[in-house]
């Protein structure tokens, strides 16, 4: 028996979308992979230079969070243009939006000299003060790279194109390892800089992949009509304007989710060394498995937006629906290795029967909320797609900080629970948000009436 008409189409649409998703899915995969060898290689060289690699990661943190909520703009802006075949407009907007960059990275660059007073009033052993400020310092100048390369990665990805993601993203990971241990470690005429060291490696892979992709559009004949390079215009208040609309809500809101995850590490790092250490390894793999759905959800976004710059209302649902299909069978998966495996995972992280016994019940309640954080994230990327980002931000703080951690410390402290209290508020808080923006993806979907299509290309900006 043949497979229905509309079967057929959302099948093609699945296979079109996992194309799109699996190279990113291997870009953010990549992406985490630096930071764990900049974790690894600080834990050879020792105690305080992990420490002070910890403490500096955790305030890039910010930085990377800030950088690529606010450029996130870029792929639905693109992938409108797009679909509406304007591929003319897609040039001026690129070059705007490395103005933008530029100007942003600058900020940054400025509120990073302040890190000296950021250690001592967060409170840091003043023996980890020094390593820290070392290896922000010297990281601090990867800044302007990774924001150039954001917005080529979110152009290319914006377009269809997401096989240089994963190709840079891959080759930076086997770079940094001895690039970071030479410079940390010194030899053959180089001094050993430690802490410093690391962050210096990570900043050089920084710029090696930001003129690496940068040279991939340059020469790649898909990018050859859109004329990337062509001139530089002057800042364009109109277009740049647009841009912000769209990314400074995009930027609160991977804000609100990341810190919320902050604030639960700085909690339960009170609660004991065991309990600190097993939140570690719950955090690391859920973190870990989230690239997937987060891949799925860029390309979701890049075919949402695609769809609606066309004016194809079906095409937009479907796109939806395949999204929330693969993110699925992706959670479910996730899930079950975290029930199935979830002893043996911990026990690569620690050999401490203590740190694992603590571990197991925060990796039960991490397989729980799989599933919501799969929706969360997959409602979300179909809602860039159609460029609502306002209620995005509005219900994402909502769910996280409404909901999500004042239940979590509750349950940590109020009612005995410890480190799992705050992992159930974390729980709560990701399944408020796969609710509420699942609502609100639902509604302007059924705004989306096939006869006015052009509803589409506009809808959600309120």
């Amino acid at each position: 028996m043949s497979p229905t008409p509309a079967r057929a189409r959302l099948s093609g649409e699945i296979r079109a979308t996992l194309a799109l998703a699996l190279p990113l899915v291997l870009g953010q995969l990549a992406a985490v992979g630096m930071n764990v060898i900049d974790s690894l290689l600080a834990g050879r060289h020792g105690a305080v230079t992990l420490a002070a690699v910890a403490v500096g990661s955790a305030i890039w943190s910010v930085v990377m969070m800030l950088l690529l909520g606010v450029l996130m703009a870029l792929p639905p802006m693109v992938s409108q243009l797009d679909g509406a075949g304007r591929r003319d407009r897609i040039g001026p907007l690129f070059r705007q939006a490395l103005w933008l960059a530029g100007l942003l990275s600058a900020a940054l660059l400025v509120a990073l000299r302040f890190t000296p007073a950021m250690l001592a009033a967060l409170g840091i052993d003043p023996a980890v003060r020094p390593g820290a400020q070392a290896f922000l310092g010297a990281l601090a100048f990867g800044t302007p790279a990774l924001a150039l390369h954001l917005c080529c990665r979110y152009l290319s990805e914006g377009v269809g194109r997401t096989r240089p993601t994963m190709v840079i993203g891959l080759a930076g990971l086997v770079l940094l390892a001895p690039l970071g241990y030479a410079l940390m470690h010194g030899g053959l005429g180089i001094p050993a800089m430690g802490a410093a060291g690391l962050g210096a490696a990570t900043a050089v892979v920084l710029w090696l992949q930001a003129a690496a992709y940068l040279f991939w559009l340059h020469r790649g004949p898909a990018y050859a009509d859109l004329g990337l390079t062509a001139r530089l215009e002057p800042p364009d208040p109109v277009l740049l304007g647009q841009i912000l609309r769209l990314g400074v809500p995009l930027g609160i809101a991977v804000l609100m989710e990341g810190l919320l995850f902050v604030a639960a590490a700085v909690v339960i790092g009170g609660m004991g060394e065991v309990a600190a250490a097993a939140h570690q390894i719950a955090v690391n793999l859920a973190s870990v498995l989230f690239m997937v759905p987060l891949g799925v959800a860029m390309a979701t976004t890049v075919r949402v937006g695609f769809a609606a710059g066309a004016g194809d209302v079906s095409g937009v649902r479907r796109a939806c629906r395949a999204g929330f299909a693969i993110t699925l069978c992706t959670q479910l998966a996730a899930a079950a290795l975290l029930v199935g495996a979830g002893r043996g995972l911990a026990g690569l992280y620690s050999g401490e029967g203590a740190v694992v016994a603590a571990a197991m019940p925060l990796l039960q309640l991490a397989a729980a909320f799989q599933l919501s954080d799969g929706f969360q994230v997959a409602a979300a990327g179909a809602l860039r797609g159609l460029k609502d980002t306002r209620m995005l931000m509005l219900l994402t703080a909502l769910a996280y900080w409404g909901v999500g951690m004042p239940a979590g410390t509750a349950l940590a402290f109020l009612a005995g629970w410890g480190a799992a209290g705050m992992w159930a508020g974390l729980v709560l808080g990701l399944t408020v948000a796969a609710l509420l923006l699942g609502a609100r993806l639902w509604r302007l979907l059924a705004r989306l009436d096939p006869p006015r299509r052009a509803a589409a290309g506009g809808a959600g900006h309120g």
